[in-house]
């Protein structure tokens, strides 16, 4: 029984720090903001900054908020299957909301029991393993993130939707793969800097 609150505990930790990443991610509008700049995107759109990021920032608070049910950027028209992709990503930004105001909490209080117990020793190994997914995963996105992407939407989307055909949903000028390839480095990123953090955390508790 101590073996399976430990196992929970400890995936609550790793979720929340995931999802946390994610959340922060999907909102650092500043980093898509550099690769606007940095891909050139107003030449391959044909507008200016400032009316990428407009549209940009309309799209991020469709993804947001469960109260925006439509999307209608006003410089990027889209396509009926554009539409439904879009609604697709934001179940799954919402989802993540969802599990990162679960476990955080969970993550709270199995801490605070580990210290309370004298036990935060039992996760010293389990967060050292745990680090080592990060790096992981940011080694296939730079050997091959193509692949990853690929595999990715096949995952987590059971249709086409996804693949975008720029004469009929334009948006996807703006974002080019090479920006997901950052979002998904800047994840990974954080998600190895919680985990080391919690690593840490519990060895400075322990004294060590």
């Amino acid at each position: 029984m101590r073996m399976i609150k430990n196992s929970l505990g400890l995936l609550a930790i790793f979720l929340f720090i995931l999802s946390f990443a994610i959340a922060f991610t999907i909102n650092f509008t500043p980093m898509f903001a550099f690769d606007v700049d940095y891909f050139n995107i107003p030449a391959r759109t044909g507008l200016s900054k400032e009316t990428i990021l407009e549209n940009y920032r309309i799209l991020i608070d469709y993804l947001n908020y469960p109260w925006i049910e439509s999307l209608q950027m006003p410089d990027f028209p889209s396509s009926e299957s554009g539409l439904f992709h879009f609604y697709e990503v934001k179940v799954l930004f919402l989802l993540d909301y969802a599990i990162l105001f679960i476990s955080a909490p969970l993550s709270f209080f199995f801490l605070r029991h580990k210290k309370r117990t004298n036990t935060l020793y039992e996760l010293i190994q389990p967060t050292r393993i745990m680090i080592i997914l990060p790096i992981i995963a940011l080694f296939f996105i730079f050997i091959n993130f193509d692949q990853l992407f690929t595999t990715f939407h096949e995952v987590f989307f059971n249709n086409d939707a996804w693949l975008f055909d720029y004469r009929t949903d334009p948006i996807i000028l703006a974002l080019p793969q090479e920006f997901f390839m950052h979002c998904f480095i800047l994840v990974f990123g954080l998600l190895e800097v919680g985990l080391w953090l919690i690593h840490r955390y519990t060895k400075r508790a322990l004294g060590l």
